[in-house]
């Protein structure tokens, strides 16, 4: 089984993970968690070319198709595998993410991102998608609170229209998988949140016979 999280920065996603993986845990399943960029040596490397403020100089291209290299590599080396062997498996960001901020963020084409992805998975789409919703105005404060100014990777310096559009998309995304994609409301409480996502997985976890 593959969960994926979604949402721009500072919604509370890595909370929520742990969280969740605690509870599976709890039950008895075998969990996997990992996150984009990264999540192997190769993808490690590709994720500090990404984010550095040094690399300002990258063009769109350039940067949805190093998000693709290192999602391939992660999907071939790691997510795969604990597929195969009946994990489950706890990703946060993944697709989604590459269509919200490059396809419609910057302008790219959410259709060609979306192609290069099927090619850079192998066609692998989560089971459940949870999208943390949350206004940008926030998402900024909560940003630079948690890891100040001077720590604001090169992508979260972008401005406030760009991030707009981001969680545009990914509203859209939802709108046209809802089956897919849960949207929960990261103004919620962190046990709110928590245990809206439990009963989503709980759900799923019937569903499948797990």
């Amino acid at each position: 089984m593959f969960i994926t999280f979604e949402g721009i920065d500072g919604a509370g996603k890595s909370t929520q993970v742990t969280r969740l993986q605690t509870r599976l845990e709890a039950v008895g399943q075998h969990v996997l968690w990992t996150r984009e960029p990264g999540g192997t040596p190769i993808g490690d490397v590709i994720r500090e070319l990404l984010l550095s403020a040094q690399s300002d100089s990258m063009v769109a291209k350039s940067e949805a198709l190093l998000y693709a290299a290192s999602r391939a590599q992660l999907v071939g080396e790691v997510i795969r595998p604990a597929l195969e062997q009946g994990k489950i498996v706890v990703c946060d960001r993944f697709v989604d993410a590459s269509i919200a901020y490059q396809g419609a963020g910057l302008g790219i084409g959410i259709e060609l991102v979306r192609e290069v992805n099927r090619f850079a998975t192998g066609g692998l789409t989560p089971d459940l998608t949870f999208l943390f919703d949350l206004p940008v105005e926030e998402s900024k404060v909560r940003v630079r609170k948690t890891r100040g100014a001077a720590a604001v990777d090169r992508i979260e310096q972008r401005d406030d229209e760009y991030f707009s559009t981001v969680r545009q998309a990914f509203l859209d995304i939802a709108a046209l998988q809802p089956e897919r994609v849960k949207v929960l409301n990261a103004l919620s409480s962190p046990d709110e949140l928590e245990q809206e996502i439990w009963q989503s997985v709980s759900n799923l976890l019937s569903v499948k016979g797990w």
